[in-house]
Parts: C-alpha cells; sequence; structure tokens
C-alpha cells in the first residue's frame, strides 16, 4: 500500500521562496541570473523536505537520500539547501558542513555555495567569506568544506550536512560521525544527494534499499526523506522515453542531443553502456565491465606499413613484464588523415610460451609470423627489449615514452643513459583514466589503425575495465579474462600524446578531445589513486 502523500505547511514554499529570491546561477550560460527551481525540485525536494511538520511545529525529516542524474543540477540544488540551513533556519550557532569521499569533492558544492553568497550585497554584508568556510558572526553559524578523515570529525554538532556523491564513499564512517553527532540540535537535516553508484555494500546503497522500503511502506520511518530519479532496471537504456523518465532537467540543464551522442559510443562500447546508465539513468552497475565491442575493433583494422611511417612522429607505451606475462612496446603515430596508427611489439619468454599448453601452437604461429618475439629462459630478456626499441628510434621520431615503473628499473635506467625521451606513468585509475576514454572516443570514431595485429585484437578481446567510485576507469589485468599488456601499453602510448607539457616543448599534433589536458593535469594535480 503506498504511503499517503504527507501535508506541506507554508514552512515549504517559504524555503524555496527564499532560495528563488536570494541566489543565483554560477556557471554556464545562466550564470549571474536569479536561481529559479525546477518544479520538479521545487515540489518533490524543496517544499516536502522543508515544509513537512511534525505536530510541535519541528520538521518532520532529518535524513534524506535524493538520487538525481548528472547534469540535472544536484550541485546547485545541494548549495541552495546548505544556504538555506546557515542563514534562514532560525538555530543559533548552526553548523553547516558539506562531506564527500575527498575534499576536492566536497569543495564542488561549497564553492557554488561561496559564488552565490558573494553574488548577494546583503548575504555577503553578513558573512565572511573564507576558503574553506563561510562565517555568520551574528548568529554564530558557519558553513564549512570537510575533508574525508573521520577520525577528526568526532565533537562536531552539525544543524545540517550536504553529503556529495555518497556513492563515492569508501565506508561508512564518515556518515555515521556526522549523523550520530547532531543529537542536541532541534531540528538537523543531513542531505545525500548523489548519483547511482556500483557497489552494493556501500551506505549510500544501504540507504538507496531502506529509501525504497520506506516509501512502500514495509518500513515504517517519518523522518526518512527518499526520492531517486532514475530508469527500472528493466528499461531500455537507449530508449528515449527512458531518459524522459530517468532525467527530470532533460532538455533543460540536460539536452537530447547531448544524450543521443553518449549513447551512441555507448551502443559501441560495452563499458560506456554501464557508465552511461549510471550517469545519464541513475541506475545502479557493475564496476568491472567488458570494455571493447570487437566488432568495433575489427571496423578501426585498416592497413599498417610500418615503412611508410619512417621518420614519422610517434609516442610510445612500456608495459614490462615481471615474469612471464607478455612486454608489449606500443607506438602510435598521429596522421595529417586524422587518424592515429598503432605498431605494437610483444615479446615473450620461452619457458612462458611452453607453460601454456593450450596456447601453445597459437603463440608459436604467432611467433613464425613475426607477431611475437620470443626470448630464451624463465623470463623475458630486456636486452632484446632493448634492441627493438633502438631499432625502433632509428627509423621513427620518438617524441616521448611513458612507462609504469614497476619492475622497470633496470631497463629504464640505460634507456635514459641512452637519451630516450622517458616518463614515468603510474598505471593508477588517475592516470590511466583520461587516456583510457580517449581510446574510447577513437575507436568509436572508427580513427585508429591497428592493422589487425593478432595478438592485439586477442588482448582487446580479453579487457575488462575497472570504475572507480568517481567514474574513472582503467584496463583491469586482475579481472580480464586473459593477457592485455598490450592494450595497456597502448593507452600509456595516448597518454603520452596528450600528457601536458611545458610551453617550451614540441607542440603536439595528436587529433586529441581538447578537455582532456586539462582532465589529465587536474588529475596529476590531485595526486594519483592506488585503485
Amino acid at each position: 500500500m503506498a504511503r499517503r502523500k504527507p501535508k506541506i505547511f507554508p514552512e515549504g514554499p517559504a524555503a524555496a521562496d527564499w532560495i528563488e529570491r536570494n541566489l543565483v546561477h554560477t556557471k554556464g550560460e545562466w550564470a549571474g541570473r536569479p536561481l529559479e527551481l525546477e518544479g520538479w525540485q521545487r515540489s518533490e525536494i524543496v517544499e516536502p523536505l522543508f515544509g513537512t511538520l511534525r505536530p510541535d511545529g519541528l520538521r518532520q525529516y532529518r535524513t534524506a537520500l535524493i538520487g538525481i542524474p548528472r547534469k540535472a543540477g544536484k550541485s546547485t540544488l545541494g548549495a541552495g539547501i546548505a544556504l538555506r540551513l546557515l542563514f534562514a533556519d532560525h538555530e543559533p550557532g548552526a553548523e553547516v558542513y558539506s562531506a564527500a569521499a575527498d575534499r576536492e569533492q566536497a569543495r564542488i558544492v561549497f564553492e557554488i555555495a561561496r559564488t552565490m553568497v558573494e553574488s548577494n550585497r546583503t548575504a555577503s554584508k553578513k558573512a565572511r567569506i573564507y576558503r574553506n568556510s563561510i562565517v555568520v558572526p551574528s548568529t554564530g553559524s558557519s558553513y564549512k568544506v570537510l575533508s574525508a578523515d573521520a577520525f577528526t570529525k568526532h565533537g562536531l554538532n552539525p544543524h545540517g550536512v550536504i553529503f556529495d556523491e555518497l556513492h563515492a564513499q569508501p565506508d561508512r564512517e564518515l556518515w555515521d560521525v556526522l549523523t550520530t553527532g547532531q543529537g542536541a540540535r532541534r531540528q538537523p537535516l543531513t542531505v545525500a544527494i548523489t548519483t547511482a553508484g556500483y557497489d552494493r555494500s556501500s551506505i549510500c546503497y544501504e540507504l538507496f534499499e531502506y529509501g525504497q522500503k520506506v516509501n512502500s511502506g514495509q518500513v515504517d520511518d517519518p523522518t526518512f526523506f527518499f526520492r531517486w530519479w532514475g530508469a527500472d532496471e528493466a528499461d531500455d537504456w537507449r530508449d528515449e522515453s527512458t531518459w524522459e523518465r530517468a532525467q527530470p532537467n532533460l532538455d533543460v540543464s540536460v539536452s537530447r542531443e547531448f544524450l543521443r551522442a553518449e549513447a551512441r559510443q555507448a551502443a559501441q562500447l560495452p563499458a560506456r553502456q554501464n557508465t552511461f546508465r549510471r550517469l545519464y539513468l541513475n541506475q545502479w552497475t557493475q564496476a568491472n565491465e567488458r570494455w571493447i565491442d570487437l566488432g568495433l575493433w575489427d571496423r578501426n583494422s585498416g592497413i599498417v606499413n610500418p615503412e611508410k611511417l619512417a621518420g614519422c612522429e610517434c609516442y610510445g607505451g612500456l608495459d614490462l613484464a615481471s615474469t612471464s606475462d607478455f612486454t608489449a612496446w606500443v607506438l602510435i603515430f598521429p596522421t595529417d588523415a586524422d587518424r592515429v596508427i598503432v605498431l605494437p611489439r610483444f615479446f615473450l619468454p620461452r619457458a612462458a610460451v611452453e607453460r601454456r599448453s593450450r596456447m601453445r601452437p597459437t603463440l608459436e604461429a604467432w611467433e613464425r609470423a613475426g607477431f611475437l618475439t620470443v626470448t630464451d629462459g624463465e623470463v623475458t630478456d630486456n636486452a632484446a627489449v632493448e634492441r627493438q626499441m633502438d631499432a625502433d628510434r632509428r627509423a621513427f621520431d620518438i617524441v616521448e615514452v611513458t612507462y609504469d615503473p614497476w619492475d622497470a628499473r633496470d631497463l629504464v635506467a640505460r634507456l635514459l643513459d641512452a637519451g630516450w625521451p622517458m616518463v614515468e606513468y603510474p598505471q593508477t585509475a588517475q592516470r590511466m583514466n583520461a587516456p583510457s576514454k580517449e581510446l574510447e572516443r577513437l575507436l568509436g570514431e572508427e580513427r585508429v589503425r591497428h592493422g589487425g595485429h593478432p595478438i592485439l585484437r586477442w588482448m582487446a578481446d580479453n579487457v575488462v575495465v575497472r570504475t572507480d567510485a568517481d567514474g574513472r576507469i582503467k584496463p583491469d589485468k586482475k579481472k580480464s579474462t586473459e593477457k592485455i599488456d598490450g592494450i595497456v601499453a597502448l593507452v600509456m602510448a595516448i597518454a603520452a600524446a596528450i600528457r601536458e607539457r611545458p610551453r617550451t616543448a614540441r607542440p603536439v599534433v595528436y587529433p586529441f578531445d581538447p578537455a582532456l589536458l586539462e582532465e589529465m593535469a587536474e588529475d596529476a594535480r590531485a595526486g594519483d589513486y592506488s585503485a
């Protein structure tokens, strides 16, 4: 039996009116204009959240989980709620916090709120604005950004918490610290505004399931507010009628043309399907996803003639084997035809060939055809790798080579002594995300020419990518069905081509997506994740 819709008291419309009267948009084409709530934001979120009261006149809701797809104004709405709690909730000494899995994520909502305050003459006079806080001296209230270190948050007395992207929270400690610290407040409010994730053991999914039970009447909890805009699991993600149900801001802040372009790429790339469903349709998906459609890979085959590439500018990715794995040395050549030509080299020790009884005939056939260099012994002879690299350096104009420092010390030391342009590039999710997405784009636009190299094709069919809580992707060697070293080296070669360089360096001619340079620069500034 469906729950009776709660009665909305005047406090609800008053809160919505306050947001519209005092705040402005801060980004994009609407920047500087008064913030006018969309109908669904007003009637489905702000009015019931602030205007559903208990018999004693205090707010009924204490905890809210609001699920909104990307590009539907989630952060702006969160900033508006935070400022309403700070300036106009009649709570002396109110402590309002922006929280998230990391400080930079928490700052997103806070920065929007800070710009809103700076744009309002009355609010800016009442408040003192700092880098990580907004203080209202007349009421002793403050709005601050929190880092993710939960153990430092005991002793806080929150009146309001805006928890951004709760799905990314690695555990429940910070959530518990903040929500249990509200006991001394008359009508505290914790609002988690998030997109869906993939971790079904997370605090976010726990609350998602709880909210469904509350709304269906299975659980009686009048203090829990749950709204979730998203497609059902059985819905066809390619159907635009599904988008209309899942995207409350369709044709407002997110256009159909944008979703159509994203859906076209998702249709070609299996991993993009889950990303599309999670980010734009707000569906819970899986962390590990098969990445490359083999039909799409084959459409990018073309013909690769190394002799015609003599003297051409190129970039390299080097993925060295630790013991019995493949060593992959991959070069990419940006061309005037707006294509990227791929030239891969593979190495394997003889002992590894002999141990792989089921695959041994294929490996030996690749060796006879010249696709695979097999070296004697238990491990790959790096001297053979170095000889091939030296031959390629004489033949081509190699601008830069990225390599994973893991187990590469001796060979890299020799290459550096020989004047090679080597750049250390750890295979973390944060570093691998942008070049991995760039490979997706190039394949989807059929701008890669790899010549149908059989080992690289086999590895492309093996790749599974792991998506982290922030939507970053990287090829996952542990989860992939077989070896993927060549695809990893290809992604690293793309990273070499699009990596941010000093202005004095040689200009990049690679036909990259311009947004990737800034994304990679932000990742480098933020530091590496060890995913």
